[in-house]
């Protein structure tokens, strides 16, 4: 269930581990409203860090990038998927073990900071394959490679499996979709291999970014409840869910227990905010001036006051109905009440 925090939650929480895409800046611009409220938050004592699932890019990249934004950030302040999965990596395999690279100038770098020998070839005898969103001119033949490798014994890694990537132009395929040419690839083993995938919502970013960060309360921040939110669930921290990016109240009234936040805001203005729970209310839930419950499968609401406030007296009956699962029941009259 939602929480409630009766003080902002910049003052309850000591680390924000903060997304990128869909949070802080969307394409080359910033989110409206988050410039102002991460200065805000930083001002007010709370740790930012930026934790992304793209492995692309270095930190002094992505780092660059937010200063140019209006954003105060050190590359320190940075961690990726490629950080987490060089981690990963070094620990099993000896230093200086060769490792075929398939992804951008991040891995690379995040590879070699770890004291991994990165290499170009299948022929070159690698003990570990290792594949990262390497931009649209990632090549076919290294794709090949990677098979190659893995066809023949070598560890396979992933910096992350998410299918998709965001674009100026729409949804592009993301380094999920390359990882799974090679398992199409390497089918015909007895023995089919799985990678281990270091990116959210998997375990070894979350203990990347506390090992980065020294979070001891941390609040996960995103957009996107299959990496950001299930990676809090998976680190057993709260999570802020932001209306900016991709998640929207339909996609959230439907979320399974472990998609399910612990608080919402339409922005990043959210940090500077308590956050009222919902609470038990005869047959539903009531919050602000709103209540809520499922009648004959349906989601009902009445009342008025703060859309978000509805829509959290929403979220607290369509998820007890559901238990863990997603709630499947009809959404449309209280959502369109909330103009959402």
């Amino acid at each position: 269930m939602l929480r409630s925090c009766g003080e902002p939650l910049h003052a309850a929480y000591d680390t924000a581990l903060l997304d990128l895409d869909g949070v802080v800046y969307r394409g080359g611009a910033a989110v409206p409203h988050a410039v102002p409220a991460l200065d805000a938050a930083r001002a007010a004592g709370m740790r930012l860090a930026y934790v992304t699932n793209n492995a692309a890019r270095t930190p002094d990249t992505v780092a660059e990038h937010l200063t140019s934004l209006g954003v105060a950030a050190r590359p320190a302040d940075v961690v990726t998927s490629a950080q987490a999965v060089a981690r990963l990596i070094a620990e099993r395999h000896e230093p200086g073990a060769r490792v075929l690279c398939v992804g951008g100038e991040g891995l690379r770098v995040a590879l070699a900071e770890r004291g991994l020998t990165v290499v170009e070839s299948a022929d070159d005898d690698p003990v570990a394959v290792v594949q990262g969103y390497g931009g649209p001119e990632l090549a076919w033949a290294r794709l090949a490679e990677a098979a190659f490798a893995v066809g023949r014994g070598a560890a396979w890694y992933a910096s992350n499996a998410d299918l998709t990537i965001p674009s100026g132009r729409g949804i592009a395929p993301g380094n999920g979709a390359a990882v799974e040419v090679v398992r199409i690839a390497t089918r015909w083993m007895r023995e089919a291999p799985e990678p281990r995938v270091a990116g959210k919502p998997r375990p070894p970013m979350h203990r990347e970014t506390i090992l980065r960060t020294g979070a001891r309360r941390p609040l996960v921040v995103g957009d996107r409840l299959d990496t950001d939110i299930e990676g809090a669930h998976v680190g057993g921290v709260d999570a802020l869910l932001v209306f900016t990016g991709v998640t929207d109240a339909r996609g959230l009234l439907r979320a399974p227990r472990a998609h399910r936040p612990a608080y919402l805001a339409p922005d990043l203005r959210g940090l500077a905010v308590p956050h009222p729970a919902p609470v038990r209310s005869g047959a539903g839930f009531a919050c602000g001036g709103w209540s809520a419950a499922v009648t004959g499968g349906a989601l009902v609401l009445d009342g008025a006051g703060e859309p978000l406030d509805g829509l959290r007296a929403l979220c607290a009956a369509a998820w007890e109905a559901a238990g863990a699962d997603a709630f499947t029941g009809g959404v449309d009259q209280p959502l369109a009440a909330l103009g959402l």
